[in-house]
């Protein structure tokens, strides 16, 4: 399988987009985020916003290489809702994402076809209404150098339109640089004919 090195998540967050279902009102929410520690407030927020809301189900993924992920269904019946809102972050082959949907109870019970419905048609909204961007996955290296070898690692930083991230200029130089994934192997190759640089992945 070829390796990618790309990857699709949102940028900016989606907000309250209705979906109604024999008067069961389904609010659908969509989120960038970079880590588990997010979702937490973000969930916690909704549940302020919607006092009288019944449930706040969610599922987010996480990661590129080893993506993972977690779906929360709230009190509804097992499956009826996090999954449902899981499948359509598949669908949209996203990642880095939080999706929730806000359910506020109209007085007749759905069963539970009904819930996967209105949550999956909830989650699917919210993403058709997100702006998706497509982001390149870059590890970090860090190398180490002698003052006398700058000339030679900003030649190489350059040639290979690597992208610099931080650089500590003193007698011994410290310099990060961003890789694509793809690229690693060979960047790293080539850098390690360059003897008198140390290189560290981080």
């Amino acid at each position: 399988m070829e390796l990618s090195d790309t990857y699709k998540t949102i940028t900016t967050p989606v907000s309250g987009i209705l979906l109604k279902e024999k008067k069961s009102k389904f609010y659908g929410y969509a989120y960038g985020i970079t880590d588990e520690a997010e979702v937490k407030p973000l969930i916690e927020a909704l549940r302020k916003n919607y006092p009288s809301a019944n449930h706040v189900c969610y599922a987010w993924q996480l990661g590129v290489r080893d993506s993972h992920y977690r779906a929360n269904d709230d009190g509804e019946p097992n499956n009826s809702a996090g999954m449902p809102i899981y499948g359509q972050i598949q669908s949209f082959n996203l990642t880095n994402i939080l999706v929730a949907v806000v359910r506020v109870f109209g007085g007749t019970k759905l069963g539970v076809g009904g819930l996967i419905s209105a949550y999956r048609g909830s989650a699917q909204l919210a993403l058709e209404s997100a702006k998706v961007i497509t982001r390149v996955l870059k590890e970090e290296v860090i190398l180490s150098f002698e003052y006398a070898e700058m000339d030679t690692v900003m030649r190489f930083i350059k040639k290979n339109q690597l992208e610099l991230v931080s650089q500590q200029l003193e007698l011994t130089c410290e310099v990060t640089i961003a890789v694509r994934y793809t690229e690693l192997d060979k960047v790293l190759k080539e850098l390690e004919a360059l003897h008198k640089i140390k290189i560290k992945t981080v």
